[in-house]
């Protein structure tokens, strides 16, 4: 990726607004946001990543009415999605409006806590996971604390034009849905994408598989006629809104009692992961697709919340330091020459990930002798391919940026080997 494409925002989906019930529209930014007239005002969900995109969503939103800002609500606590609070508090005081009300759910707040303390930890994972530039995110993750917030549910609003935010569970603890009742349009925000539910994502903490479920299940309970989406088309009817949520759902309860079961057979994480197959009627279907996240990635997360850490191997119970053990695995190999012969006879068959394992006897050890030089080559030469074999978003990147990282010799910076 060169500079240039580096530079573009991530997650922006587009600009404008689209309508899709009297005073209800999607308004995208970062993600797909939320606008509803409700007889209080306007309530926007999501003030976007700030700049030119929130300006954007600022215009958009004074396309559709001229009524005052009542609320800006946030989707969930990550942190991009609400950096454009001030713009949107700007505007309001400009037009000598009364400041809006600034609501997320109470667990923003503990998030954003945590978010502070780990700052510089969050943003190297994020410059990793969207192959951005060093440094990319120490002006753009902004956090603004909400006003207010709420723990179930919170009503807006009154008659017709009254709306209901409601607490969900799923992406993040921190999640809101919108629901207007007397349209009956859901915004499921974080919890409902074009996608696998984005679980297990390498870097971040665990998210648990079978509460996103009940979220989406409650949600089908609605009755929703359309449901809009935080990324992809709308769903349209009740018969298909239905049907997506609980087929999602199902298929998370699927997920957990497999690993459930494999666990039990005395597997260990690796041991799930290469016998779990993902049956095509659950995991086949469009919405399933593992554009972003990976069903992998799920069963990771689910195995990761009923063991510990340990791999099942004694002898990483207490390790050495990773470049000693490089070193000494390096040193061990008389025939070096013989290891790399042997991975590109693997990689020439087209089995690039059984050649990364071999290779990384060698990689990941320290020095700079012809055959560590050339295993580190061979090995960034075969992450690439990797990238374009994954269909996952995320995978796709950490393979580059772990490629990058290599050729640059900063991976150990990161702990990449």
């Amino acid at each position: 990726m060169d500079k240039a494409e580096q530079e573009k925002p991530f997650l922006i989906v587009g600009t404008g607004t689209e309508t899709v019930a009297p005073g209800l529209h999607i308004l995208r930014g970062q993600g797909q946001s939320f606008v509803a007239e409700t007889d209080a005002g306007l309530v926007v969900i999501d003030a976007g990543p700030g700049g030119p995109v929130t300006q954007g969503m600022i215009d958009a939103v004074r396309q559709l009415s001229n009524a005052p800002l009542h609320a800006l609500c946030y989707s969930h606590g990550h942190v991009g999605y609400n950096s454009g609070v001030p713009m949107w508090l700007a505007h309001a005081a400009q037009r000598g409006d009364a400041p809006p009300r600034v609501i997320a759910h109470r667990n923003v707040l503990r998030r954003q806590a945590r978010y502070r303390e780990t700052e510089a930890l969050q943003h190297r994972m994020a410059e990793i996971q969207f192959n951005r530039p060093a440094s990319f995110f120490d002006r753009r993750l902004t956090m603004h604390a909400p006003t207010e917030t709420f723990d179930d549910r919170l009503h807006i609003g009154q008659g017709d034009s009254r709306i209901e935010l409601r607490w969900a569970p799923s992406e993040t603890d921190d999640a809101i849905a919108l629901w207007s009742p007397s349209q009956r349009v859901l915004y499921g925000g974080a919890a409902l994408i074009d996608s696998i539910p984005n679980i297990g994502t390498p870097f971040r903490t665990m998210r648990d598989t079978v509460r996103w479920a009940d979220t989406l299940d409650a949600l089908a309970a609605l009755g929703a006629r359309k449901a809009v989406r935080e990324f992809g088309a709308t769903l349209e009817g009740e018969e298909q809104v239905r049907h997506v949520l609980t087929h999602t759902a199902r298929a998370l309860r699927w997920l957990r009692a497999e690993v459930v079961r494999l666990m039990n057979e005395g597997f260990n994480e690796r041991g799930v992961l290469a016998r779990i197959r993902f049956p095509d009627e659950l995991f086949g279907v469009e919405w399933m697709k593992p554009t972003y996240g990976d069903p992998g990635y799920i069963v990771r997360d689910i195995y990761r919340s009923e063991n510990g850490w340990w791999d099942r191997n004694p002898t990483s119970l207490h390790p050495e330091a990773p470049e000693t053990i490089g070193r000494a695995v390096a040193e061990a190999i008389t025939d070096k020459r013989g290891v790399i012969a042997h991975a590109c006879s693997l990689a020439k068959e087209g089995r690039w990930q059984l050649a990364l394992h071999v290779i990384d006897l060698l990689a990941i050890a320290e020095g700079d002798a012809p055959e560590i030089a050339e295993a580190r080559s061979l090995k960034a030469e075969w992450l690439r391919e990797r990238a374009r074999q994954v269909p996952s978003y995320v995978s796709r990147n950490l393979y580059r940026v772990g490629a990058d990282m290599i050729e640059q010799g900063t991976q150990g910076r990161f702990g990449i080997h």
